[in-house]
């Protein structure tokens, strides 16, 4: 991130709710539910104020619809960036995710771990620095401005805490982060600040 006249505002959603074709775990695949369409709806409701200036999303499909939702009611375009995906499932790809075979994974990423990793996929450091380059990039296109980011859960739960110097690594499990809740972080010469957490002021 390149030093900051102006602090940039980049508020970071988790996508509507989904339906997905199959039970079994994959990297690809899901779509808005209708509850899911509706949270999209709303969280555009609730970002009119905020004069967002544009919003990147994540490729998959459910944070695309997410996104394109919250853009077409506000005005402004949809910038798509491969960081911003969920993790990877790895070898668990084809699994039932019963009982959840990334549980000790995360539980280490929120712990500081990040050298964990998902069997067959990423580490927790390869995550956070996957999400932290796009952070940079928006920060970077919007001083002075605000933007939306739709991405996933993990991915922000493992990300942000790691990024923002006032933010616990666990803080997302003492907080959890559900459909369409809005992450409020602020860009400086600093680093990251995250102002709130699914509507939970932090100092």
């Amino acid at each position: 991130m390149s030093d900051l006249q102006c602090a940039a505002r980049v508020l970071v959603v988790r996508h509507g709710a989904a339906d997905y074709e199959s039970e079994l775990l994959s990297d690809s695949g899901g779509w808005l539910s209708p509850l899911g369409r509706q949270q999209s709806r709303e969280l555009a409701e609730r970002l009119v104020p905020e004069r967002i200036a544009r919003v990147w999303s994540s490729p998959m499909s459910r944070a695309v619809q997410t996104a394109e939702i919250v853009a077409g009611a506000l005005g402004v375009d949809v910038v798509v960036r491969e960081g911003l995906r969920e993790f990877g499932v790895g070898v668990h790809a084809g699994g039932t995710g019963n009982p959840d075979p990334f549980r000790e994974t995360f539980a280490a990423w929120v712990a500081g771990d990040l050298d964990a990793r998902v069997e067959g996929a990423e580490s927790g450091a390869e995550v956070v620095g996957r999400v932290s380059e796009v952070l940079a990039e928006v920060a970077d296109a919007h001083r002075g401005e605000a933007a939306l980011v739709v991405s996933h859960g993990g991915a922000i739960c493992a990300g942000v805490p790691a990024l923002a110097r006032n933010v616990s690594p666990g803080h997302a499990l003492d907080v959890p982060l559900a459909n369409c809740d809005l992450v409020e972080l602020e860009a400086d010469a600093d680093g990251w600040v995250c102002r709130s957490w699914a509507g939970h002021p932090l100092t």
